[in-house]
């Protein structure tokens, strides 16, 4: 039954069996083969009662209906339950809906189907493989009321086959029935035909001939009838003696019993077909060993040749796994395996590797691609544009700070301190090429190095500046004396002190955690596989990174709030103006940074965002620093030369004496001092309080301020 099932594709099934060893074993047999080979689901078993009531039967049909994905119903009952339960079905209109396989018990009958031959159509059943035996024929036509020594039932089948009586006593008056003659002969005066289990009981009664003689021999070795140890027979010795037999059968088939006591199965199977309104039952295929089935020869409700389906659960498309249903293992939903899950296997749904992503049908995994910022990029063109055009201006002031370096503007700018600002400012525009470049070990360094460094340069240079103007006016409002550390090596040295900080940092971490680039598949990992990215980028974090920037914002921070201090000095010392328009406009462009920069980490596009913010940032701080500073003095010296001359400006009363204190206690002769000396002469308004001719003109630096 399991085979014939199978073969069919049905794995949704139900059961009914009448009350009675024979039912309830073929029942127990067909479900313990269909769970150990897990190919059919039985959705519902059900018993008919041994004197089942007739409404019974409408119950049972009832119950089938229920789940109506379980259309075949397997059959083990008694042919009177079998017509019953047709019957019912076809009172519920039911017809063509269920699909019935028999025992052997249906078999080829014609009594179950009889007047419900459409209720019936399609019903698969089978029948012990069988032939007829030619001796029995001949023996069994031959018996006659005379002849016949051992059979009791004899008399009755006689009277049931020739429809007679063999009492005159039990004649009724119009009964219709003749009296027996004595003279009637089976097979001529009346339909014979060999009942199909007659080889079956041959076979059984020689099994049983042959067990019995192997045991007598056994235990009773050259007596003749039962020995002591044969009165009485042991039954349990008997039946092993029985499993033992091998012998050939009646038909010429061997009589062997497996370890369970069964013989091997022999089986023809029908189907009951209508063609042209005329029902048949029709052998399809047969079963000795292993199924045969013809499938083309099959016929179903309603004249079609296609197999109708009963099944619990259609199959999971590919990416889908099979979650079963409690105690039903043919029966399952399909769950999708979703996100970054493939397909293990058909009940299983597994994570792809951290560096993997499931592919479009979600049955194996596949690479993530790696993605970095190129320089065809929109993100990467615009900063790359920005550093050269900044590259090319800051050479472009260098070299004619270079031509022009022994003019008085030049002088006057600080030239030290100047030619290290514009190193520093060249670093921060070459450092856009370093964070667009392909990471790898070198570049990851050279961007620990660099990034932080051309900043420190910078904002070093200006803190000198700025510190230096304040400590000398601050000086000057006390006394007369000089402060230390102005001239232009202690300048230096400050600069290249406060640039060392960075370089320690850079070296400690460097020593620390050396560089490396590396994929990071967590960036880009959104919930869409398909979106999936790989990002190649350096190992520097977030918060390392504002630990690397960190002290350049602190000596930017530091440096703004000198140029605040300075920004009263008298107009002569006018660079200290320019510094902190510089230093503000620096602020405001790294405070708009910080929200940008880390309100995106969780973008899609945080790589491409971030370093475009930060090279940027970066890159307009540079050219603030460029276009104040320095800018105002090349278009003097290139466009007004003659304004590039040593001036004589006006300056109030407190900050003349201030700085001619100061100038007077550096050096006397001041006219004699290099790197951008100057002469003011006072207003007449200074001449009026009483100055001497000897004060009126003072000797002041402007170198660095």
């Amino acid at each position: 039954m399991v085979d014939i099932v199978r073969d069919m594709r049905w794995n949704y099934v139900s059961t009914v069996a009448s009350e009675g060893n024979y039912g309830e074993s073929g029942v127990d047999a067909f479900i313990q083969k269909s769970r150990e080979e897990g190919s059919v689901c039985i959705s519902q078993s059900v018993k008919i009662p041994r004197e089942p009531k007739p409404e019974e039967f409408d119950k049972i049909i009832k119950r089938l209906g229920e789940n109506p994905n379980a259309r075949v119903v397997i059959i083990f009952a008694n042919e009177d339950d079998i017509r019953r339960l047709l019957q019912a079905a076809k009172k519920a209109n039911q017809t063509g809906h269920f699909l019935w396989v028999g025992s052997d018990s249906w078999g080829s009958k014609i009594s179950p189907v009889l007047n419900q031959e459409e209720m019936a159509e399609g019903a698969v059943t089978i029948l012990p493989k069988r032939q007829s035996i030619r001796g029995f024929d001949r023996y069994f036509t031959s018996r006659t009321l005379e002849n016949n020594r051992r059979n009791i039932w004899f008399a009755e089948f006689w009277e049931n086959n020739f429809n007679c009586k063999l009492s005159r006593h039990a004649l009724k008056k119009g009964s219709g029935i003749k009296k027996c003659t004595n003279q009637e002969r089976i097979g001529k005066d009346s339909t014979y035909e060999q009942e199909g289990k007659v080889m079956f009981v041959i076979d059984a009664v020689y099994a049983m001939a042959h067990a019995l003689h192997n045991m007598h021999k056994e235990l009773c070795p050259g007596k003749v009838g039962l020995c002591s140890k044969m009165d009485p027979v042991d039954g349990a010795q008997l039946l092993k003696k029985i499993r033992d037999v091998k012998i050939a059968g009646i038909g010429g088939n061997p009589v062997q019993f497996n370890e369970n006591g069964d013989a091997p199965g022999r089986y023809e199977i029908y189907q009951y077909q209508i063609k042209n309104k005329t029902a048949e039952y029709k052998i399809i295929g047969h079963w000795t060993d292993q199924l045969y089935l013809n499938v083309r020869a099959m016929q179903w409700p309603g004249g079609g040749r296609q197999v109708p389906t009963s099944i619990c659960s259609q199959p999971c498309k590919p990416g889908w796994r099979k979650k079963i249903v409690k105690g039903m293992s043919c029966c399952w939903h399909c769950e999708r395996c979703d996100g970054y899950q493939y397909q293990a296997d058909l009940h299983t749904c597994k994570m792809c590797r951290f560096d993997l992503r499931p592919n479009k049908n979600h049955t194996g995994c596949q690479p993530i691609p790696i993605v970095k910022l190129e320089w065809s990029s929109p993100w990467a063109v615009i900063p790359v544009l920005i550093a050269i055009l900044g590259i090319i201006a800051t050479l472009f002031v260098v070299v004619t700070f270079i031509r022009y370096n022994d003019t008085p503007i030049v002088k006057a700018s600080g030239r030290e301190l100047s030619y290290v600002l514009l190193t520093g400012i060249f670093l921060c525009y070459a450092t856009t090429f370093l964070m667009i470049s392909t990471p790898d070990v070198g570049i990851c360094s050279l961007r620990r190095i660099f990034l932080g460094l051309g900043m420190s340069i910078s904002y070093a240079a200006l803190l000198t500046k700025t510190n230096r103007i304040y400590r000398i006016f601050e000086q000057g409002k006390m006394t007369v004396s000089a402060p230390r550390f102005i001239s232009p090596a202690s300048q230096l040295i400050i600069t290249f002190s406060l640039i060392s900080v960075q370089l320690l940092g850079v070296c400690i971490w460097f020593a620390v955690d050396p560089s490396q680039a590396l994929i990071d598949y967590e960036d880009q990992r959104t919930i869409d596989p398909e979106m999936a990215r790989g990002v190649l980028k350096c190992d520097i974090s977030d918060l390392s990174l504002i630990c690397l920037l960190g002290y350049s914002m602190l000596l930017m921070v530091t440096c703004t709030v000198y140029a605040i201090k300075t920004r009263g000095v008298p107009e002569t010392f006018n660079e200290a103006k320019p510094i902190g328009f510089t230093m503000y406009t620096t602020c405001i462009i790294w405070l708009a940074f910080i929200p940008i920069f880390f309100g995106t980490s969780q973008s899609t596009e945080k790589m491409y965002i971030q370093t475009t913010t930060l090279t940027i940032s970066v890159s307009l701080s540079a050219s603030v620093s460029l276009g104040m500073l320095y800018m105002p003095k090349v278009y003097v010296v290139l466009f007004h030369p003659e304004q590039n001359v040593a001036k004589r400006s006006t300056r109030s009363l407190k900050a003349v004496v201030t700085a001619a204190t100061m100038s007077n206690k550096f050096n006397p002769k001041a006219s004699l001092r290099p790197n951008g000396e100057a002469k003011s002469e006072l207003c007449e308004n200074l001449e009026t309080q009483g100055l001497s001719p000897k004060q009126t003109y003072i000797s002041y630096s402007n170198h660095a301020i």
